[in-house]
């Protein structure tokens, strides 16, 4: 089966999108191609998430960039999630039934505190988002497309349902 193709969505692509991009195209590049993009993007990823995705996860983010949606029009994705409200309500529809589904998460970007406050707060978001990709990376993908794609997706909505935002130290 060729890799699953998935998009992640927020309103400014600098934070959460990025993280789960990032986050996912690490955690299982051989099976899963990551994207992000944003209704509204912000003119490049926000420091703070990327000073997290290289000292909290080891990732190589010389690369990462905000993009629009737009970006990525026509292009066929096997999954879509949503990880802000805005962005759950604005979601374009995508060609080919991808499957859509909504992992909200707090806005770190709208934190405000101190520099190790902001990015203790940038750190368990990030931490809530893997631990999601976690869960997406563990279901049974091969049965995508064969008699469990309707499980496949109800599993996939559902960790957005289930994982919680908490503290993590």
């Amino acid at each position: 089966m060729d890799k699953l193709n998935v998009l992640f969505l927020c309103t400014g692509n600098s934070a959460r999108s990025i993280l789960a991009e990032y986050i996912l195209r690490k955690r299982d590049p051989l099976r899963f191609a990551a994207y992000s993009a944003g209704a509204s993007p912000k003119d490049e990823p926000h420091p703070m998430a990327l000073k997290v995705l290289k000292e909290q996860f080891h990732v190589d983010v010389s690369e990462a960039r905000s993009k629009s949606w737009d970006t990525f029009a026509g292009k066929r994705f096997d999954i879509v999630i949503t990880v802000c409200d805005n962005a759950r309500e604005t979601c374009p529809v995508w060609p080919g039934q991808p499957i859509v589904a909504h992992w909200g998460s707090p806005d770190p970007a709208a934190f405000v505190g101190s520099e190790e406050d902001t990015y203790r707060f940038f750190k368990d978001v990030a931490i809530q988002i893997s631990r999601r990709i976690d869960l997406l990376t563990a279901l049974p993908y091969e049965k995508l497309w064969q008699n469990y794609r309707l499980k496949f997706e109800e599993d996939v909505k559902r960790i957005g349902e289930q994982a919680t935002f908490g503290t993590v130290s």
